[in-house]
């Protein structure tokens, strides 16, 4: 399977305070299966370029999203010679608002999401949650509790209807339906954390916090800082792994080094 390494928004987070800015990334994931497309994150859409404003209220101030329409999903889709029906399948981490802006760019495609974070995602109780992105009525496949162990994760399991070379890993803390997806590339894995953690530095050995801005971002939005530690303890101890390639959803150095290494 090719995995092409996506951009699908560029932030500049600055939450007003006395922290620097911080630049980030939405990394997403397109992944050529022998039957279709497989997108793992959405990053922001078109709907989110369109309407900024009504789409992502003060999101636009306080992440400053580029909104360049070619750094939308679709957009690179089209560039890497594909139609957007050919995105069979969405995989998403958890349903935050710069995860999910791309959905209604592919409305016919499954929509694979933990059943805890659908449950609280399409609750109009969670105003955390971007209702404008799921207003065409995704094509939700949800997945209960349960499952193997892997590399120190538990609940780990499969995709309904995709290859069994795509791996669901349960990561709570940042959201409590949270989750990773792990992809067996062959000869080595690769790891997509999520908002697990928002640096690489966080579970290098020995690790360094996050920049300021980005570790106050996290505990502003984390629903168990707890259980998302844990996650991060888990992943620096598999991080050395010789076969193991870790990503995580904001770090433009992680998305430089996955492009100039592309898989």
């Amino acid at each position: 399977m090719r995995t092409h390494h996506l951009n699908c928004g560029t932030l500049t987070v600055d939450p007003s305070t006395d922290t620097d800015a911080a630049s980030a990334v939405c990394h997403c994931l397109l992944i050529e299966t022998d039957e279709t497309l497989v997108l793992l994150e959405t990053g922001l859409g078109m709907i989110n370029v369109r309407r900024p404003q009504e789409t992502l209220g003060d999101f636009v101030d306080w992440a400053g999203p580029k909104l360049d329409p070619e750094e939308t999903a679709v957009r690179q889709v089209e560039r890497l010679g594909f139609a957007p029906s050919d995105v069979g399948h969405v995989i998403l981490t958890h349903l935050h608002i710069d995860h999910t802006g791309g959905l209604p760019d592919f409305p016919h495609a499954a929509v694979h999401v933990h059943e805890v974070e659908h449950r609280l995602a399409t609750s109009t109780a969670v105003s955390q949650y971007p209702q404008a992105h799921f207003a065409h009525g995704p094509n939700w496949v949800v997945y209960p509790d349960g499952g193997e162990r892997w590399r120190g994760f538990d609940g780990v399991r499969q995709f309904d209807g995709l290859p069994p070379e795509l791996l669901m890993v349960p990561m709570p803390g940042h959201t409590h339906g949270h989750v990773g997806v792990a992809i067996d590339q062959g000869d080595r894995w690769l790891l997509h954390a999520g908002d697990t953690y928002y640096s690489h530095v966080e579970i290098e050995t020995p690790s360094k916090p996050a920049p300021p801005v980005l570790e106050e971002l996290q505990r502003s939005v984390e629903d168990d800082r707890a259980k998302r530690l844990a996650g991060v303890e888990r992943l620096r101890a598999i991080a050395g792994d010789a076969d193991l390639t870790i990503v995580s959803a904001h770090d433009p150095w992680e998305l430089d080094r996955a492009v100039r290494s592309p898989s």
